[in-house]
């Protein structure tokens, strides 16, 4: 892992774990579109409407919010599950490689934003964090910077699977044409109690609950 971070010491593109569950096809255009992501109800999830990100499984935690645990900042970096399964964290927004308006679809390159009417309202788009020497982990934290797909912000960018009859998030962007970029499922680290997003190799099923 410190070999290939050294690669990139000018850079900010992190580097992950290969997974041999996503094939490389996943990388290449197709001629028709990927099928479109779903809500609870099952209505195409759009860019642009909040969405709750809610855990499939029963009693393992509740939605998603940023907090400050491990990170000491003004606004939020660390993003947290709730440890109660009733409660639905903030709900998020998603927006398009192509910044349009639309159907969100399985497989294709999209930010993720928390939406919150605070000052810390444009700190909430998700990334991958710089690599954890202590704990042996990248973390999914807020920071990152909506839009201008390319080199400069592999980082800021997930994508939606299919996982069985829900979905899962991964870290597989496809920006960056020239860029090696391997990919990892997005998961939950626990540590002290707290359930961190992470990078990990067991995802966490989720599904889409629209609010307004």
């Amino acid at each position: 892992m410190k070999t290939l971070l050294l690669l990139l010491s000018l850079s900010i593109i992190p580097f992950t774990l290969c997974v041999p569950n996503y094939p490389s096809r996943l990388l290449l255009a197709s001629s028709s579109s990927p099928s479109p992501v779903l809500d609870i109800n099952g209505d195409k999830v759009q860019a642009g409407p909040n969405y709750f990100i809610l855990p499939v499984i029963r009693g393992r935690g509740g939605g998603l919010y940023p907090s400050n645990v491990k990170q000491n900042n003004k606004c939020p970096r660390d993003i947290i599950q709730e440890t109660d399964e009733v409660q639905q964290g903030l709900p998020v927004v998603f927006t398009r490689v192509d910044a349009k308006k639309g159907v969100v679809r399985v497989s294709t390159d999209l930010n993720v934003r928390f939406f919150t009417p605070t000052i810390c309202a444009r700190e909430t788009i998700w990334k991958i964090g710089e690599y954890d020497d202590k704990l042996k982990q990248y973390f999914v934290v807020t920071g990152g910077v909506e839009g201008n797909p390319g080199q400069q912000t592999v980082a800021n960018w997930f994508k939606i699977e299919k996982f069985g009859s829900d979905y899962k998030f991964v870290y597989c962007p496809s920006v960056c044409k020239f860029c090696k970029v391997i990919c990892k499922d997005v998961g939950i680290f626990t540590k002290d109690g707290v359930r961190f997003l992470a990078l990990s190799d067991t995802p966490f099923k989720v599904m889409f609950k629209k609010t307004f």
